[in-house]
């Protein structure tokens, strides 16, 4: 990608401990009533509750909690804040807790964990592992199609009892090349059928399912496979192969590596095609496997989801079975999905299924309800996917901003090229269809009626919209992983396609609100998942305050990172989410801020700024301040200050350069002595430095969409007096977001969107 410069302008009821629970086949809930599938992927909330006083709570088992039903918000008590010493503060893995008596968390591989589980409700669900969740899925479902691809032009598909089986092949060939119990199975590709074998086997056969950014670099899969103690590592092809090579020697656990597309381009001790890797297993006998099956529990971990954050290294989020099967279960019943006895949900598989939002959706909560699942092109995301969704014709669909953001600017193209008459024809219908839709949502009109004019707009505009996207079967539409536009969401909105947000993390198994046609309100995250809690921590005057969850969803623990996790889940167990939001009367979640510093793009990638910011710093030394913008948009840009001299009576910022800065520019050909001669691009010398300088940056990203495509060099550099930095001297984001709000916008404004990156969705 060819950097650009930007041409700068001027300046509850108390948690139950969990039921003794056994290991039977416990038949799954059928989950009935007609709609599509939610892809619950990441958010809802509404519930309040009232929280027992510290002096009840149970202080040896470190039960706590909110009482009251799954539906209400609960905020904080001062004197319950996690800030504030508390009778069960002491670390998950500490050595004084009984091994009788499990916590809410922990960080062991091997550790075991207390369910949050109810008297009532879905909370008080029998909890399952996933092999009971799929053994019962194929009792009912076994004759069912389960997965469908495209090899070449052929269709092809697998049913359910066949996917089982499959799986547990896998999970045979897994034991047979050594998988020791709770060691890791990386899975480095593209998603595909052995992408969801490789998941199931490896947790059938006791190990972690670790799914690997196919945008990390060799480093970054070394670091996952290393700190997952992965015995096997399965990679896509010939490209994701020589990752793991080069990383080989750095992983003492890897026994073996299973390239599962294309034909080896060379032979190796320990490195299997797909077909030589289910052969391993096909003839091994079933009791060594039937015997790890029967020993795992639902509170143990199966699945590791890596998520970055602000700083450090990535955390290995801990996935229990009841996490995966319970969420899969409780979303399912709240977006009112129906069971393939009744009429089969169809689902397209395309985005990184790394990402815990994409394993919920295509992978979890299909099984649970015995759904299809449709796998996309590798290229999907640029340019295929609409091809896809015309093939499978989904009942739901689920697309992060990103997605939406480009099939909105595809039908703008498309309709800024039509005939006067056609351009006039559907400027009408979506005008009637945002009134209408918003009067709807406003609750303006009755139940059922619509004016006329929508339903000739229906008839000559939305229908062939729908069809011409490949939604013309899809009765619900989502998006999530990301924060989304009130532009884009009334787009759609005026083509009546209502985009249902969700919201929610990787420790939350994927969803907390997820938004309904039901309970809809435009740029609000919907409300809870039945079975969970919000309760929002150190409110203000205005209501926002920090999110937090409760809920069977909520994760077990940061593999191996007792202090993470401590920050993560406050001494009640309340897992903290980081943003800020508020909720309405009928608890509707709704976003207003991050307390963390993580940018979140368009395309649902989390980008930790500062060590971005320290990199180009560093690589150019002319730099004094830098910070990264990105949140909501397409790609990265950055804003740039150069080091200057500063009054030393008011601190501020002078417009002439230091001497250091004058000595470099001397070094790179340029005669200037002050910021206003290479602000805004006015020095070609000093602009070629931080295009290099940054090209090197971008060279050692971890994906592509981490990379900074446009800069600008400001007027002047950051003070505290100009109000961007703090007495600390730490950057004061969101005013230097309003400062520089111009400069910014012009590096978004009327260009090319950059190509889209292979991963769209952040490793969270």
């Amino acid at each position: 990608m060819q950097l650009t410069l930007c041409e700068s302008t001027s300046m509850s009821g108390v948690t139950e401990p969990p039921r003794e629970v056994g290991f039977l086949e416990s038949p799954c809930v059928t989950v009935d009533s007609a709609a599509s599938l939610d892809d619950g992927i990441v958010d809802t909330a509404n519930e309040s509750s009232e929280e027992e006083s510290a002096g009840e709570r149970e202080e040896e088992t470190g039960a706590h909690d909110a009482a009251t039903s799954s539906t209400k918000t609960t905020e904080v008590p001062a004197e319950q804040s996690s800030n504030t010493p508390a009778v069960s503060a002491q670390r998950p893995d500490s050595l004084s807790v009984p091994a009788a008596e499990p916590r809410l968390w922990t960080t062991q591989r091997d550790g075991e964990v207390k369910l949050r589980m109810e008297e009532s409700g879905l909370a008080a669900e029998p909890a399952l592992t996933v092999n009971q969740m799929f053994v019962s899925t194929v009792e009912r479902y076994g004759e069912y199609t389960a997965l469908c691809w495209k090899e070449g032009d052929q269709q092809k598909s697998l049913k359910y009892k066949d996917y089982y089986q499959t799986c547990r092949i896998a999970a045979k060939s897994f034991l047979k090349l050594g998988l020791e119990r709770y060691h890791g199975v990386g899975i480095l590709g593209f998603n595909s059928v052995e992408w969801f074998v490789a998941d199931i086997g490896a947790i059938l056969a006791g190990g972690f399912a670790v799914g690997i950014y196919t945008t990390n670099s060799p480093e970054a899969c070394q670091y996952v496979a290393e700190n997952s103690k992965a015995n096997i590592i399965v990679v896509e092809n010939h490209k994701q192969l020589q990752k793991i090579l080069q990383i080989e020697d750095q992983l003492p656990h890897l026994k073996a590596i299973v390239q599962y597309k294309d034909e080896l381009k060379e032979k190796r001790p320990n490195l299997y095609t797909w077909a030589e890797f289910l052969e391993l297993g096909r003839d091994e006998p079933d009791a060594p496997l039937d015997a790890i099956i029967a020993s795992q529990k639902p509170n143990q971990c199966c699945s590791l989801i890596y998520t970055s954050g602000t700083t450090g290294q990535p955390k290995g989020v801990m996935l229990s079975h009841d996490n995966l099967t319970w969420t899969a279960y409780s979303t399912a019943k709240h977006v009112s999905l129906t069971a393939a006895s009744q009429a089969q949900e169809v689902v397209v598989s395309y985005l990184p299924l790394s990402h815990i939002a994409a394993q919920m959706v295509d992978i979890w909560i299909a099984m649970k309800i015995g759904g299809v699942t449709y796998f996309a092109q590798p290229d999907a995301l640029k340019g295929s996917l609409v091809d896809t969704l015309k093939e499978a014709r989904p009942t739901a669909f689920m697309g992060v901003p990103r997605v939406w953001e480009k099939m909105q600017e595809k039908m703008k193209a498309v309709g800024a090229k039509s005939s006067t008459v056609r351009r006039k024809v559907a400027a009408w219908a979506k005008d009637v269809g945002l009134r209408t839709n918003l009067s709807k949502l406003n609750q303006n009109s009755a139940p059922g009626s619509a004016p006329v004019s929508y339903h000739v707009a229906k008839k000559l505009v939305f229908k062939k919209v729908r069809k011409a996207l490949g939604l013309d079967r899809c009765t619900k539409c989502y998006t999530g992983a990301a924060p989304i536009t009130k532009d884009t969401l009334e787009f759609f909105l005026s083509l009546n396609i209502p985009l249902c947000e969700l919201y929610g993390m990787s420790e939350s198994s994927g969803p907390h609100t997820i938004s309904r046609h039901d309970a809809f309100k435009l740029t609000s995250c919907g409300i809870e998942l039945p079975g969970c809690k919000t309760k929002l921590h150190n409110k203000d005057e205005e209501g926002n305050g920090e999110i937090c969850f409760w809920g069977r969803h909520v994760f077990m623990g940061y593999l191996n990172m007792p202090d993470k996790t401590e920050e993560a889940l406050d001494a009640e167990g309340w897992l903290h989410s980081g943003d800020l939001g508020k909720q309405d009367e009928n608890g509707f979640l709704f976003i207003t801020g991050r307390i963390k510093e993580l940018i979140i793009t368009a395309g649902g990638e989390n980008i930790p700024p500062v060590p971005i910011e320290d990199a180009v710093k560093e690589a150019v030394p002319l730099i004094s301040n830098a910070m990264l913008v990105g949140d909501k948009r397409k790609f990265l840009s950055m804003l740039l200050t150069i080091k200057c001299q500063v009054n030393p009576d008011t601190g501020d910022p002078q417009d002439e350069l230091t001497p250091e800065a004058v000595e470099l520019c001397r070094q790179l050909g340029s005669k200037a002595t002050r910021v206003s001669e290479i602000s805004g691009g006015r020095d070609p010398a000093v602009n070629a430095a931080i295009q290099e300088g940054i090209k090197r940056v971008n060279e050692k990203s971890t994906s592509n969409a981490q990379r900074i495509q446009k800069w600008v060099v400001l007027d002047r550099d950051f003070s505290v007096g100009g109000g961007e930095l703090g007495p600390t001297m730490k950057l004061k984001r969101p005013v230097v977001m309003k400062m520089y709000k111009e400069q910014i916008d012009n590096c978004y404004k009327d260009v090319a969107s950059p190509a889209t990156p292979d991963n769209p969705l952040p490793p969270k």
